[in-house]
């Protein structure tokens, strides 16, 4: 899996004061799972060290100027910023990862200029190219992933956008794209019931749609889908949704206790991780093969312990 990053979040010294601002999760942790491709336009088209730099608006146009000297450098953050687009296009990113605060990457956190007086926070430069060339895409900061939410919802976004451009490349049935639905019917159930019903319909293709427009239909949507952010309501809506599969099962205290559990992940007194647990291990005691190859009980490697916060849900 291949992650576009800003370089100095691998803890590489391109900062404008050459230092790195390395960031565990992303290396330690996620670094695991993926390779990253590093960016920076603003030590491309500066160098490193260099001044800082600040947006200013100027007759509607963002122009870009170095604090100390009040040097005009738009042209040369426009031309390094079209020559890193163009590495990202090249290659099969499945996902980009700013850094926050900074005037060609924040996301949202970017302080704007009119003359000497600031106009508010708004995506940075490169991160605003960025979001026009890639649509429904995981993009994020890596400050925004201090939230355990935010967290949760882009490392599953990142891993089913994968998902999805590897089984593109590979479909080349109806019965395959069927059971890729069927496999994140629940994760899609998670962000969007409308969304979850509307592809339902396209794989049915009772209209006799070609394969190829089916599949193409269906993977637009499915990007759209899964990049919208999940729910605490949505989440306890498909664990009651699986609970059903042991209605069977389970003794009346047995019931109870699962529902139990819910009910306190709703309430935000035990993390999701502890519910997804006794589920998973009910669907091998009780050999259910349609829940244990559902997505949603493993999105992404458990050793990210993205689901062991209680705080992870909103």
């Amino acid at each position: 899996m291949l992650v576009a990053i800003s370089s100095c979040l691998l803890g590489n010294p391109i900062r404008y004061d050459a230092t790195g601002q390395r960031d565990r999760f992303l290396t330690d942790k996620l670094g695991k799972y993926v390779t990253f491709l590093p960016f920076c336009p603003e030590h491309l088209a500066l160098g490193t060290p260099r001044q800082t730099i600040r947006i200013v608006l100027e007759d509607g146009a963002k122009k870009v100027y170095t604090v100390f000297s009040k040097e005009e450098v738009t042209c040369k953050m426009q031309d390094a910023m079209q020559t890193e687009l163009e590495s990202l296009l090249s290659q099969p990113i499945c996902g980009i990862i700013l850094k926050s605060k900074s005037p060609s990457c924040g996301l949202g956190s970017t302080k704007y200029y009119t003359k000497e007086m600031g106009e508010g926070k708004k995506d940075g430069l490169f991160a605003l190219t960025c979001k026009e060339h890639f649509h429904d895409f995981p993009i994020e900061e890596e400050a925004r992933l201090n939230d355990p939410w935010l967290r949760e919802n882009f490392v599953m976004h990142l891993f089913a956008y994968e998902d999805a451009m590897q089984f593109e490349k590979r479909v080349t049935k109806l019965s395959e794209l069927i059971a890729f639905h069927t496999s994140y019917k629940f994760l899609l159930h998670s962000k969007s019931e409308k969304h979850y019903r509307e592809l339902g319909r396209i794989v049915a293709n009772h209209e006799k749609h070609s394969f190829n427009n089916v599949y193409k239909n269906y993977l637009m949507l499915f990007r759209k889908a899964i990049a919208l952010k999940g729910k605490i309501s949505k989440t306890v809506n498909v664990l009651e949704h699986m609970s059903g599969f042991f209605k069977h099962e389970l003794s009346p205290i047995e019931k109870q206790e699962l529902h139990g559990q819910i009910t306190e992940f709703q309430a935000e007194i035990i993390p999701l991780i502890a519910v997804m647990s006794t589920i998973e291990f009910l669907a091998k005691k009780y050999d259910i093969h349609y829940l244990l190859e559902q997505k949603f009980l493993n999105p992404y490697p458990k050793d990210l312990g993205l689901r062991s916060s209680i705080q992870e849900g909103k």
